[in-house]
């Protein structure tokens, strides 16, 4: 019997005729029978992280189709206009002003990824100094490095630092280039969420490996990518996740791209400045 989040996708790749669809599949088959609480723990993910780097801003896949494979996630926009957080099965678009904005179902997404979260582990963090020491707490709880993880944190943060990136026009240059004009944000004394995933080692050029995490002030004022922060007090929540489904786009600029060389340093670089 196929329900759920396996008949959305099976809806989703009859209606378009998928040009590529990677698949890893670490645990439960989707076509799990809806006894086994494991079958909904997806990621389904828009295209790949190296090809955004390349430059390549265009999908076709719409926000109200990627709605359908999840409620909580990260990723950008059409021609690269800004930072995607969906939190609650809402969209958000943190915008190049530092500006939060819904967004429309029939906008297009060049890249994303997405679940249905729902926590397997619980903790409490305080005092946390920087997003090293973050990533060092929450190690500590992840079982295996080798599948998937859905991040939630929920609290006070004594400080957040988040970037947005303008909107491109063609010919598109690569993201390294337009991160240069990246505006940046500054934050004290709010509450907040951080939104994201941690990604195992061997994604390298699919995702990006480790933590890609994004933030949203609670009274949806701010927000962007996050670069760095200090928890007063937060809880954190971890969705284990051991499916992955990847769309590739169908867009001319997709097919040409030439995605064979390695850009992990170029992608470390973009992350964390």
């Amino acid at each position: 019997m196929i329900t759920g989040k396996a008949y959305r996708l099976l809806r989703f790749y009859a209606k378009h005729m998928i040009v590529g669809l990677f698949v890893v599949m670490l645990g439960v088959s989707p076509e799990a029978s809806s006894t086994d609480s494991r079958s909904d723990d997806i990621l389904f993910q828009v295209s790949t992280i190296d090809a955004l780097l390349e430059g390549v801003y265009d999908g076709d896949v719409t926000f109200g189709e990627l709605g359908s494979h999840g409620d909580f996630g990260i990723g950008t926009f059409n021609r690269l206009d800004g930072e995607m957080i969906c939190l609650d099965g809402e969209f958000y678009k943190i915008k190049a002003d530092g500006k939060v904005y819904s967004v429309p179902e029939e906008e297009k997404t060049p890249f994303s990824a997405i679940t249905d979260f729902s926590a397997d582990t619980t903790l409490t963090v305080n005092n946390i100094d920087g997003l090293t020491l973050l990533g060092e707490r929450i190690n500590s709880h992840l079982p295996s490095k080798n599948i998937f993880y859905a991040i939630r944190i929920d609290g006070r943060f004594e400080y957040v630092k988040t970037r947005s990136v303008p909107i491109q026009t063609k010919p598109y240059p690569p993201l390294a280039s337009v991160v240069k004009d990246q505006s940046v944000f500054e934050s004290q004394d709010l509450r907040g969420t951080i939104v994201g995933f941690w990604c195992p080692s061997y994604v390298k050029g699919i995702n990006v490996p480790g933590y890609h995490l994004h933030f949203i002030a609670e009274d949806r004022s701010s927000g962007g990518h996050l670069l760095e922060c200090r928890i007063s007090d937060a809880t954190v929540k971890i969705d284990e996740t051991s499916n992955f489904y990847m769309v590739l786009p169908e867009e001319e600029e997709f097919l040409k791209a030439d995605l064979s060389s390695d850009k992990g340093n170029a992608l470390k670089k973009i992350e964390k400045d």
